[in-house]
């Protein structure tokens, strides 16, 4: 079951859904999801002479991302092509019996503006900021300003809630995330990553 605007305020108001800050109940509340707001930190991808980033050598990653932070009443603008990580105003708390599902707002999908690449799902039990994916499928720079209503959270109830969700319990690399945060493919198991995070600790 998907929530409507009278579910999820109720339960916004008994805290096992949170979302915060929300500024403007009647602007942010849609009729099944809530407006999310841009941040102002952005993760930029650089040019590379290196021939490929492999997904178990996360210390690659640092070496071509950089963070650029917008000032107040100033634009990111992203240009033709461009693909950068962004992030929401807001930090979210799913409980165990819903999936949240981020979303593009249509106004921007109309100029061309893709908020997400592949990573649409917030699991049950995630808690943080959201990292966005932004490109520009254009072929006109759009100004992104942070504050601006950037994308939609939409809310699917679980049939019974998740047993493991998301969190510390099952190692989730990105819980608690502030701000946009590159990969850690490095860190899943596949390409080692017990052996990545013991040297980690």
């Amino acid at each position: 079951m998907i929530l409507s605007d009278a579910d999820i305020l109720e339960r916004l108001e008994a805290g096992d859904l949170v979302v915060e800050p929300i500024d403007d109940y009647d602007l942010q509340i849609q009729p099944a999801s809530i407006d999310l707001r841009l941040g102002e930190r952005f993760l930029e991808f650089q040019r590379t002479n290196i021939p490929c980033i492999h997904p178990n050598a996360e210390d690659e990653v640092d070496k071509y991302v950089s963070e650029t932070i917008v000032d107040e009443d100033s634009d990111f603008i992203l240009h033709p092509g461009d693909f950068v990580l962004g992030t929401t105003h807001e930090r979210v708390e799913i409980p165990p019996d819903l999936i949240a599902h981020v979303e593009g707002r249509s106004s921007l999908g109309r100029l061309a503006v893709v908020v997400h690449a592949t990573a649409g799902l917030c699991d049950p039990g995630y808690r943080g900021q959201i990292t966005l994916e932004l490109s520009n499928l254009g072929t006109a720079p759009v100004a992104l300003t942070p504050g601006m209503r950037i994308s939609q959270l939409t809310f699917t109830e679980l049939k019974t809630p998740a047993e493991r969700p998301y969190g510390s319990e099952r190692g989730s690399k990105y819980q608690d995330q502030d701000g946009p945060q590159a990969s850690r493919i490095g860190s899943d198991d596949e390409f080692g990553g017990d052996q990545l995070d013991r040297n980690d600790d």
